[in-house]
C-alpha cells in the first residue's frame, strides 16, 4: 500500500481512471462538461483528477500548496495536446491570485479531510464558484474503518487495522510510535485525526455557509477502491444511509454536489 502512494506516475493514473469513470458521469445530470466548461480543482497534487476534463476540452487550473506536485503535473501533461487549456499553480489557495476568476465546477476528491478549519475554508471559496457554479466533493469520512488514512503506513499491521484511529490522541500515538518507525508519517497521520472530517459535521459547515446540497450520495465501497483493489463500487443502502450512528462507521467514501 505505502509503495502504491509513493510512485506518482501509479497514483496519477490511478485519480484520472476513477474520475474519468465515476465522477464525471455523477456530474452529468447536473453539469454538462465539455470545451466550455471551467474547471478549478483544489488541492489537486499531480492533477490526475483534472486530466478527463482536459480531455474532454475543459478550460482547466490546478492549485496546490505543494511545488513538487505542481512540477510533476506539469511533466505528466507535458506532451498532453491541450496542455494549453491547462494552468497549475503552486500556492496556498488563501494567497492564491486568480485574477477575480470564477469557475463552472470546483472539484475536491480526498483533499476536504486534510484541511485545517474546513468552515473558514468552505465559507472563503465560494468567491470562486460562478452564481450557477457546481462544487463537487468526494471524502472518506473520519469514522469509516479507515478514516485515519493508516493503510499508508509502512507497517503491514497497521496499514490494515479498522477503526484504530477512533482512539483518543494520547493511545493512537503510542500505538503508532510502537510499529512506525517513520516519525514524519506519524506526525502525518496526528494531523489528519485533527482534521479528519464527518458526515455530520461536514453537512453542519454546508449549512451555516449558506451551501445547497443538489446531490449526495453513501457508499459503502469507495469507487475509487475499483482501481485501486478491483472491488465494484456498491451505494450504502437506504437503510442504514437514514441512521447516522450506524451509517458513520460503514460508509468508505462520501460523494457531494453542492452550490452557492
Amino acid at each position: 500500500m505505502q509503495e502504491r502512494h509513493q510512485d506518482k506516475k501509479r497514483y496519477f493514473n490511478e485519480q484520472a481512471r476513477t474520475t474519468q469513470k465515476h465522477v464525471i458521469p455523477y456530474l452529468e445530470d447536473i453539469l454538462k462538461t465539455g470545451p466550455k466548461t471551467e474547471v478549478l480543482e483544489i488541492g489537486c497534487a499531480e492533477a490526475g483528477n483534472l486530466k478527463p476534463f482536459l480531455d474532454l476540452g475543459c478550460k482547466v487550473t490546478g492549485i496546490d500548496i505543494s511545488c513538487g506536485r505542481i512540477e510533476l503535473a506539469s511533466e505528466f501533461f507535458a506532451k498532453h495536446p491541450k496542455k494549453e487549456n491547462l494552468k497549475l499553480v503552486c500556492e496556498d489557495i488563501y494567497k492564491a491570485d486568480l485574477k477575480g476568476k470564477m469557475f463552472d465546477l470546483i472539484l475536491m476528491r480526498d483533499v476536504i479531510e486534510h484541511i485545517p478549519n474546513q468552515e473558514k475554508f468552505m465559507g472563503y471559496v465560494k468567491k470562486f464558484l460562478k452564481p450557477d457554479g457546481k462544487f463537487f466533493l468526494g471524502f472518506p469520512p473520519w469514522q469509516n474503518p479507515f478514516g485515519g488514512h493508516q493503510q499508508i503506513c509502512s507497517s503491514n499491521f497497521l496499514s490494515k487495522l479498522p477503526y484504530f484511529h477512533l482512539l483518543p490522541g494520547g493511545m493512537y500515538r503510542w500505538i503508532l510510535s510502537a510499529f512506525e518507525k517513520n516519525e514524519a508519517r506519524v506526525a502525518g497521520l496526528m494531523e489528519i485525526k485533527k482534521t479528519g472530517i464527518s458526515i455530520d459535521r461536514f453537512e453542519r459547515i454546508l449549512k451555516k455557509e449558506n451551501y445547497t446540497i443538489e446531490k449526495r450520495t453513501f457508499f459503502f465501497i469507495n469507487p475509487n477502491y475499483e482501481t485501486k483493489f478491483g472491488l465494484k463500487p456498491r451505494r450504502q443502502s437506504k437503510l442504514i444511509s437514514t441512521i447516522p450512528w450506524v451509517r458513520n462507521f460503514f460508509t468508505t467514501a462520501v460523494y457531494y454536489v453542492v452550490s452557492k
